[in-house]
């Protein structure tokens, strides 16, 4: 079964990216954050969004 969604270490894992710039994301609401029980969950379709979003480099 593919997972739904990840923990903020997960993401950090899956997108290459670091704790801060998943956490900077996250204030400036351009990467949605769940809550359950008190852990932050980040959906893979939104992680999948965020990182479609970003600039293409030119190099």
């Amino acid at each position: 079964m593919t997972k739904l969604a990840a923990t903020i270490n997960e993401t950090v894992e899956m997108s290459g990216l670091s704790r801060s710039a998943i956490y900077r994301a996250i204030k400036e609401n351009r990467l949605p954050k769940r809550k359950n029980n008190g852990r932050s969950l980040i959906l893979v379709s939104d992680l999948q969004n965020f990182l479609n979003s970003l600039p293409v480099s030119e190099a």
